[in-house]
């Protein structure tokens, strides 16, 4: 299970888009991947379809592993780790570590 999530803000913390953030379209659980909105463009060649008429080469964004991303702390503007603890009702809940917010 990972715990980022979708439309999670994620900050990337390697590779050639360091340091910018955005937030996490799609989770990719077999990969152990994220998705991150306007991260990590790759051009991508394309056939002609009914979506594409013209095909060509297309900018998308492409997964980035796990372990690059950290989640985006509201209090601090910047990456955090973060832990499980039971909130109300004993469900679980993100926690920063450091400023103690509350993710979700």
């Amino acid at each position: 299970m990972l715990r980022i999530r979708k439309n999670d803000t994620v900050i990337i913390t390697a590779g050639k888009d360091k340091g910018k953030t955005g937030k996490v379209v799609r989770v990719l659980l077999e990969k152990n991947a994220v998705i991150v909105e306007q991260a990590n463009i790759v051009k991508k060649h394309e056939k002609p379809n009914q979506q594409n008429r013209t095909g060509g080469i297309v900018d998308r964004e492409a997964p980035i592993h796990i372990s690059n991303v950290m989640l985006l702390d509201g209090k601090t503007g910047k990456g955090t780790r973060f832990k499980i603890s039971s909130g109300k009702d004993n469900d679980k809940i993100r926690v920063a570590a450091k400023s103690g917010t509350v993710f979700d």
